[in-house]
Parts: C-alpha cells; structure tokens; sequence
C-alpha cells in the first residue's frame, strides 16, 4: 500500500468510529432515525414530484424508499412494491420493441 492509501484507510477508520460513537449512543439513535427519516422523504417525494415533472422518478423513488427501508418496514414493503412494477413494466415494454423489432 502506498502512502495516500494508509492515509484514506485511517481517515476512513476514523470517521467510521466517530459515526458508531455519535450515532450508538442513546441520543444519536433518535438523531439518525431523523436524519434517515428526513433525507428518505425528501427524496421520495422528490422522485414523485418528478413523475409530472421531467426527470428521473423511477431512480429517485426507489432510492428514497430504500434510505427509509433502513428504519421502517414499510418502507421495504413499498420499496418491493416499486421494484416489482418496474420489474413488470420493463418486460413489457422489452416485449413490446422486441415485436416492433421483429416486423421489420
């Protein structure tokens, strides 16, 4: 290992321990379920603003659903939900080219 990779891997040690320290304790575990909470919802609902509006939705969603998968089933629940549509939807519209394909 060179120089800068023993640097990094003992900057990266370091912030990991500072990480468990703050968030194992009894007041950081409300604190990340906040953050999580907040950072998650942001996002989903960002992913949903973005169905009407252009952009990526079905990136943002899914994202969103799994940083709030890390506190709360439900949010699996949805997040298997959101992946089973598009698992469907994107055979589908691969069926669909793929017969648009074939008539050429």
């Amino acid at each position: 290992m060179n120089q800068r990779q023993v640097l990094f891997q003992r900057f990266k040690h370091r912030i990991k321990n500072a990480f468990t320290e703050v968030f194992d304790s009894p007041l950081g575990r409300p604190a990340k379920k906040a953050i999580i909470t907040v950072v998650g919802v942001t996002i989903t609902l960002l992913g949903v603003l973005l169905i009407i509006l252009p952009g990526p939705a079905s990136l943002l969603i899914p994202v969103g659903l799994a940083i709030l998968a890390l506190e709360y089933p439900i949010a699996r629940k949805w997040l298997r939900k959101f992946q089973h549509l598009l698992s469907v939807s994107a055979k589908k519209a691969d069926a669909f080219f793929s017969s648009k394909k074939a008539h050429r």
